[in-house]
């Protein structure tokens, strides 16, 4: 094989290994936001971002219920609104799932630089018992900062939401051969 290939063959193993990275760090932060609680990780959810990022709600709906923060401190500080107080207010979501699908992830070459975009369902339970299920765009902008690949732009814009009675239904669930509870 020759030099040159080699290089396009190491140049293309990078973007493949940098996709898998970025796949990571959004699993995680949804993992984090679908569990956030006063024992969240705190410190491992604004690892995620770099040290300048910008998290956005855009659209009407969004930008006016999230606005825009600047900085990873400033961009924890906000999640941690979620959280509640040991002892005190529960956390915001009683229960809380994130979906993520129709994943682009486009990595430049050679500048550690990134751009992902996905459709994300979620569906949550509100500790005053009320319950939604929603869509929103993600725009995410990622870059290589310290070794690792980080979230620098997070943009959220709702496509809908709708109120929702309740996620688990207590009927038994069918199975083929077996009575369930006529």
């Amino acid at each position: 094989m020759a030099q040159d290939d080699y290089a396009g063959v190491f140049a293309r193993l990078e973007k493949l290994e940098a996709q898998s990275a970025i796949r990571g760090v959004m699993a995680r932060y949804m993992e984090i936001c679908d569990t956030l609680s006063p024992t969240s990780p705190m410190e491992e959810l604004g690892a995620l971002f770099t040290r300048e990022a910008v998290w956005t709600g855009v659209g009407a709906r969004y930008a006016g219920a999230f606005g825009g923060h600047r900085g990873r401190a400033a961009i924890v500080a906000m999640l941690a609104q979620y959280q509640g107080e040991e002892g005190g207010t529960p956390p915001h979501f009683a229960m809380n799932a994130h979906f993520l699908s129709s994943e682009t992830i486009r990595v430049a070459d050679g500048a550690g630089q990134a751009q992902g975009q996905w459709m994300m369902l979620q569906t949550s339970t509100y500790a005053d018992g009320r319950s939604d299920l929603r869509s929103a765009r993600l725009n995410v902008g990622f870059a290589l900062e310290d070794g690792a690949w980080r979230i620098a732009r997070f943009e959220t814009e709702n496509l809908f939401s709708r109120p929702v009675s309740r996620w688990d239904d207590p009927a038994p669930v069918p199975v083929p051969g077996h009575r369930t509870g006529e």
